[in-house]
């Protein structure tokens, strides 16, 4: 065989193996109604941002299929006092570019999730500063105990300290002001799937990385995620088999799938609660008619709102049975440790009528209701839903139903009134709720980040702190009860509900859902 010859057979036998290698590999159509914010890992701290950054990226610890947290890039870890952990780490791991995984790695990543405008910066604060030991060991060194800082850890994603240097990422980019930086587009992660391309509001495509030092359970090589924001739109691509996988359906199609051999539905709870907020910073709201004055400074207010609002209703006529009504702001029942907070009073709009003439309002006033159309199940029609039911009690709400790109900034500089917020994820525990979202705001400690109602109670901040670093459990627990009840006695939120999970796959896919709602893919099995 001449040289040319054997080249054309080497070139051929190449391009066969490609062929059958695309042949055998398995692709992953993914679709939900919204979109990806931003790749940079720690710039919007959204569920499905947080998910895709979750395939992309590795942590140091993660919850297992049954929430139990573990070893992730951390094999081990000691507790050297109260305010000290060492923690050994996984040596030969690389990232998506080649480079080898180090302290560095860790460190760097850690200063960067805290330092603003990152959205974890509230978690990462609580570990404290993050010190070099040797190549593969890490100390961090806190002021005070943290009793939840394995929890913290895991919202951390690892980063390349040498790829954000280079392409000047060292700080996370703000969302909020649409700022653009080489991270929010790209990658270099050491997770189990890299980043292939990125079109905002289109589609995003992930390959395996072949390299990925954790176990193979699964088959998918790749995920093509697409975003398609009207429900009828998805789930006809479902059934046409344009995607494989919808984990947002609408809740009236859930049953029309429950009946066809063709497709499974995947279903379970979400940690995750639902609520109204109110802006009881400004002293005069934006969209009302209301001048020179903000009623929701008035607890009657609040209260009028909350007994106008029939979460019963809701559940049952819009969530459709996707929900469970709660009074307690936490993500999952096992966190809110006091049965009795569980219970959402009935409506009573009589009683409410009287709040709110008691309160100097007997004709209602005019409000803004803002809502993200495509982040929740069902947001926009929970809102719209609320306006009859504010109605009866005198309030003319108009709903601003809009994406969650847009409507995330929106209410991140403050420009809302009224809105509709969800707090979920892989920890339970009341103080993942406590810290960013009833708490005063607090640029030091980055506690508060998400009071967007801005309002500020220092009992109530006493309490949350208090359980911050208080590490005997029943004292702890008292705590917490304390501060949840005072909360709801304060009406500073209307908790809503916490919503159940369904997700639709094609036959012979098959996911491991989960109570954080968070799609591992690495997991998935294909036909």
């Amino acid at each position: 065989m001449t040289p040319s010859n054997r080249r054309a057979a080497t070139l051929l036998s190449c391009c066969l193996m490609l062929v059958a290698s695309q042949a055998d590999g398995k692709t992953l159509r993914w679709a939900t109604r919204g979109d990806v914010q931003t790749m940079d890992p720690y710039s919007q701290n959204e569920g499905l941002t947080n998910n895709v950054a979750n395939l992309i990226h590795d942590v140091l610890v993660e919850y297992d299929r049954d929430s139990v947290i573990g070893p992730r890039l951390a094999t081990s870890w000691t507790i050297v006092d109260d305010t000290t952990w060492r923690f050994t780490l996984r040596k030969g791991v690389k990232f998506h570019d080649g480079s080898a995984f180090t302290a560095d790695d860790v460190v760097f990543s850690i200063e960067r999730a805290q330092t603003p405008p990152s959205q974890i910066a509230q978690y990462a604060k609580a570990l404290g500063k993050a010190v070099k030991v040797d190549d593969y060991t890490v100390e961090l060194r806190q002021d005070r105990p943290d009793p939840l800082l394995l929890a913290h850890l895991n919202t951390v994603y690892i980063m390349s300290r040498s790829w954000a240097i280079a392409h000047h990422a060292e700080k996370p980019l703000d969302f909020k002001a649409k700022e653009e930086t080489y991270a929010a587009r790209n990658t270099n992660g050491t997770g189990p799937y890299m980043l292939k391309t990125r079109e905002p509001g289109v589609r995003t495509v992930l390959v395996r990385n072949a390299n990925w030092w954790g176990p193979k359970d699964g088959n998918v090589d790749e995920v093509v995620y697409t975003q398609i924001g009207a429900d009828p739109t998805r789930m006809a691509a479902l059934l046409s088999g344009e995607v494989d996988l919808v984990t947002d359906p609408a809740p009236q199609d859930l049953a029309r799938f429950q009946g066809n051999a063709a497709f499974k539905v995947y279903s379970g709870i979400e940690n995750r609660v639902v609520f109204f907020g109110f802006d009881q910073y400004r002293d005069a709201l934006e969209g009302s008619n209301v001048v020179g004055k903000n009623p929701f400074k008035d607890r009657r207010v609040r209260e009028a709102f909350y007994k106008a609002i029939d979460v019963d209703v809701l559940e049952t006529k819009i969530m459709r049975g996707q929900s469970i009504a709660t009074g307690c702001m936490t993500t999952a029942p096992v966190g809110c440790l006091d049965p009795s907070l569980e219970k959402h009073p009935p409506a009573d709009v009589p009683a409410a009528k009287k709040l709110l003439a008691d309160a100097g309002y007997p004709n209602g006033f005019e409000l803004t209701l803002d809502c993200p159309n495509d982040r929740y199940i069902n947001d926009r029609d929970l809102c719209i839903a609320t306006v009859g039911m504010l109605a009866r009690i005198g309030v003319t709400l108009k709903v601003n139903a809009i994406p969650k790109a847009l409507y995330f900034p929106k209410i991140e500089k403050n420009e809302t009134s009224f809105y509709l917020l969800g707090w979920g994820g892989s920890i339970t525990d009341a103080q993942i709720v406590m810290d960013p979202i009833l708490h005063t705001k607090d640029t030091a400690t980055q506690k508060g980040a998400y009071n967007y109602g801005r309002f500020s109670d220092p009992a109530l901040d006493r309490l949350i702190d208090a359980a911050a670093v208080e590490m005997n459990a029943a004292k702890r627990k008292q705590l917490i009860i304390d501060a949840l009840a005072l909360e709801n006695r304060e009406y500073r939120y209307i908790v809503l509900h916490r919503q159940r999970l369904s997700w639709i796959a094609k036959s012979g896919v098959v996911p491991v859902i989960l109570p954080s709602n968070v799609l591992r893919v690495e997991w998935i099995t294909m036909q």
